[in-house]
């Protein structure tokens, strides 16, 4: 994928965090650990010196580096929702994805050796991620209709 082909686009939601609400219980990341089947989470949390916990989310970037290091396009945007997707089975273990994302969300799962990244829950029967419909403070939402 080349960066120059990238157009702006709608994306379906993109995860949006009130970090004055989140006490840092890690229960997004629990949600999405028990969503996932017991793998790895796809968020993390980490906690700043002065002990502001923020959550960390995949962004579904502007313009994903994810998807440009990706070298057999295991890492693609989705047409339909414009969220960045994750092919397991393209996938080749190179991890060059996982070095691209500037935010650090992406990770190798310790079980298959494969990419943990969110997938905002979309096989789940709600429709909305399990982070958001778990936060005990709400500090976690959807954000519809963003423009990427």
């Amino acid at each position: 994928m080349n960066r120059d082909t990238i157009k702006k686009r709608e994306i379906s939601g993109r995860i949006k965090v009130d970090r004055d609400k989140c006490i840092g219980c890690l229960g997004c990341m629990s949600a999405c650990i028990v969503s996932h089947d017991g793998h790895s989470p796809r968020n993390r949390v980490v906690i700043s010196s002065d002990k502001v916990s923020s959550p960390i989310f995949c962004q579904n970037c502007d313009l994903p580096e994810c998807t440009y290091t990706c070298m057999c396009g295991a890492m693609h945007i989705d047409p339909a929702t414009g969220f960045v997707l994750y092919d397991a089975d393209q996938c080749g273990s190179c991890y060059m994805c996982v070095m691209g994302c500037p935010y650090g969300v992406l990770r190798m799962n310790k079980i298959d050796g494969k990419i943990s990244k969110c997938d905002m829950c979309v096989s789940d029967r709600n429709g909305q991620p399990q982070c958001v419909d778990r936060c005990p403070m709400g500090a976690i939402a959807v954000e519809r209709g963003v423009q990427a």
